[in-house]
């Protein structure tokens, strides 16, 4: 799929903003000890990535009723669903510099459309080296869902199925989707969140 950039100006990528606040102290903490002494691009996004993919728990996997939204929340908290997950891994990103945004597809919330559908929410990376944007998932890996990094084969948490009506939208967005961080400041606990109260269109 190409991907198409909401923005012609790189810099509305590396902006701060109220959910991705990556001046925060703890941000630039951490940052440092996920970069360490790397200097290739590559190996210092895969570090950033795996670090939010697999040291952030999803809530709904861990049955959680905390809402988190901004960066810092995140990371303080070390979970969130993916709306909350793909701030902190934008922060991150940009902070080191790295130009990011958001990608979003219409899935069904269990496995088949009687169960409903909702936005999910992953990221997208620019590769200076690579001269493109590739699309990252940061959701979190369990059994069914394998999400890497990768630069040649997207492999990301949820394939897809056009037979369900499941939608990949191209665009890239320098900024969260309106209505998903609307979800997670208005709700109170994310179970019932999870369940009932998440978006189903962009």
């Amino acid at each position: 799929m190409k991907l198409i950039c909401e923005s012609d100006d790189v810099q509305d990528y590396l902006a701060e903003t109220e959910e991705l606040d990556w001046q925060h102290a703890d941000i630039k903490r951490l940052l440092p000890q996920l970069v360490q002494d790397r200097t290739d691009e590559l190996d210092i996004i895969q570090s950033i990535f795996e670090f939010v993919r697999d040291e952030v728990n999803h809530s709904w996997d861990i049955q959680s009723r905390r809402i988190t939204r901004k960066a810092s929340e995140v990371l303080q908290h070390r979970e969130g669903i993916c709306y909350a997950k793909s701030n902190l891994l934008a922060a991150l990103l940009r902070l080191q510099g790295i130009p990011a945004g958001f990608c979003y597809q219409k899935l069904t919330i269990g496995d088949t459309p009687d169960t409903g559908y909702c936005i999910h929410a992953l990221n997208a990376v620019y590769l200076a080296s690579e001269n493109r944007w590739i699309r990252l998932d940061a959701r979190g890996n369990k059994e069914g869902i394998n999400s890497q990094f990768s630069i040649h084969a997207e492999q990301l948490a949820f394939p897809v199925r056009t037979q369900y009506n499941e939608v990949d939208y191209p665009t890239i967005y320098s900024k969260p989707n309106a209505k998903t961080m609307q979800a997670l400041r208005t709700n109170t606990d994310c179970i019932e969140m999870y369940r009932y109260h998440l978006p189903v269109e962009l």
